[in-house]
């Protein structure tokens, strides 16, 4: 195990700062106080972070670290923590490294022994799964969905069989597609979809996701959107063999994604399958 004291004022250090969805009554104290007293903030989008600095006169110098710059920068950004630097990251909206090359930066930071503090604040996921209605109490989060059909599809039936109730986030030319492929693969689940959270045309539309394709006719399809969508509530006979679309790969994902280890995960499928556990495991190592 690594230990790692926080609170120790020994080298650089990368913090992890949420900022506001969109309202910026949301930015904490000490967010903004971390922001005014590290050398550095590396952001997704410096014209919008520019702005945020601007309304709470932070003059701290920006650098650029985003998806497609993240080699190059990600080591400068290094370099200077290992210099004894304090480096503050931030995305255009809300917590670092969720749906963002934040992730990239904390494990190279972790890797070289380098501090990681993370700073609680705005989430768009957790805000509308806790409105939502939804159960809360178990929940996966996925994140964007693949543009591709065919994947996107092999994604969504990978999912359909758990039982957490599931957060997904969309951008608006593609929400009704998206919306199609649930309702294809899912069937007519409750659903909840959440827009523009925290600014002014903060919406929910709250029903099945075959109201909500209907709703995609005739409603406002504007803004970022995170879809909320009921877990799997039916019940799996043991001799049932609900996993026939999946191939063994998805297979086993299903399971790993439930909370199996790797190993337990290879077995349950070759039980399932009744085919011998080690053409299971060399043919899903074999396939990556």
């Amino acid at each position: 195990m690594k230990e790692q004291k926080s609170f120790q004022q020994t080298g650089g250090t990368l913090y992890l700062v949420p900022t506001p969805l969109g309202n910026l009554e949301d930015m904490t104290f000490r967010a903004v106080r971390l922001l005014q007293e590290v050398d550095f903030i590396a952001a997704e989008d410096t014209r919008q972070t520019r702005k945020l600095c601007s309304h709470f006169e932070i003059a701290t110098p920006l650098v650029s670290y985003h998806e497609h710059n993240k080699q190059q920068a990600g080591a400068a950004l290094l370099q200077r923590m290992h210099d004894g630097l304090q480096v503050a990251l931030v995305s255009d909206a809300g917590m670092p490294g969720i749906s963002d090359p934040g992730e990239d930066l904390v494990r190279l930071c972790l890797e070289e022994d380098l501090k990681v503090i993370s700073l609680p604040g705005a989430n768009a996921a957790l805000t509308a799964l806790v409105a939502s209605g939804l159960p809360c109490d178990t929940f996966y989060f996925h994140g964007f969905l693949k543009r591709h059909k065919k994947i996107r599809q092999q994604q969504l039936e990978t999912l359909s069989h758990l039982q957490q109730t599931l957060l997904f986030y969309e951008a608006p030319h593609r929400l009704a597609e998206t919306l199609r492929a649930m309702y294809d693969v899912f069937g007519d689940r409750r659903v909840v979809i959440a827009r523009e959270l925290t600014k002014k045309f903060e919406e929910y539309q709250r029903g099945t996701l075959a109201e909500a394709l209907t709703w995609c006719d005739v409603g406002t399809v504007k803004g970022e959107f995170c879809i909320v969508v009921e877990g799997y509530t039916g019940e799996v006979k043991e001799d049932e063999s609900w996993w026939q679309s999946l191939t063994e790969r998805q297979h086993v994902d299903h399971y790993i994604m439930l909370g199996k280890p790797q190993k337990d995960a290879l077995k349950q499928v070759a039980k399932d399958r009744a085919l011998p556990k080690r053409e299971v495991y060399q043919r899903y190592h074999n396939d990556k």
